[in-house]
């Protein structure tokens, strides 16, 4: 069996998991990353979109955030810091992609707010993860 380390999600408004897991995958600003157990001490910024998380009796779980970062401590515990992020099981795939439509006919109409650039991210962080469940 694989060794485990400490994982927590943690979204502005709450902690959306923590827990023991044997791999994280995530996808940073630069590509995929994958840790394991040992990994080596880092801060990378998260890209929207889907984390997978394989805990430690072999199931895997899908996280959507909406950007972000995440960190590997000295130590091996990884902490995922995203303005948004749900669990994908939580998340109606049909719903996200309705809202993922709406928001992007927003930015097509010219409206480049904050807001909307937010409601974007999380919108797509949604959809990667839930179309993707594990």
């Amino acid at each position: 069996m694989a060794e485990s380390f400490s994982v927590d999600v943690v979204a502005a408004d709450r902690r959306v998991w923590q827990g023991r897991a044997t791999q994280v995958v995530a996808t940073t600003v630069t590509g995929e990353i994958g840790i394991l157990a040992h990994h080596i001490p880092l801060i990378a910024a998260l890209a929207p979109g889907r984390a997978e998380i394989t805990v430690e009796d072999g199931r895997r779980m899908a996280v959507a955030v909406a950007g972000g970062f995440l960190s590997v401590s000295e130590g091996g515990e990884t902490t995922i810091i995203s303005p948004y992020a749900q669990l994908a099981d939580e998340i109606s795939l049909a719903q996200a992609e309705r809202d993922l439509r709406q928001v992007q006919k927003a930015r097509e109409d010219g409206d480049l707010s904050l807001e909307t650039e937010r409601r974007y991210h999380r919108a797509l962080a949604q959809v990667r993860a839930a179309a993707r469940k594990v």
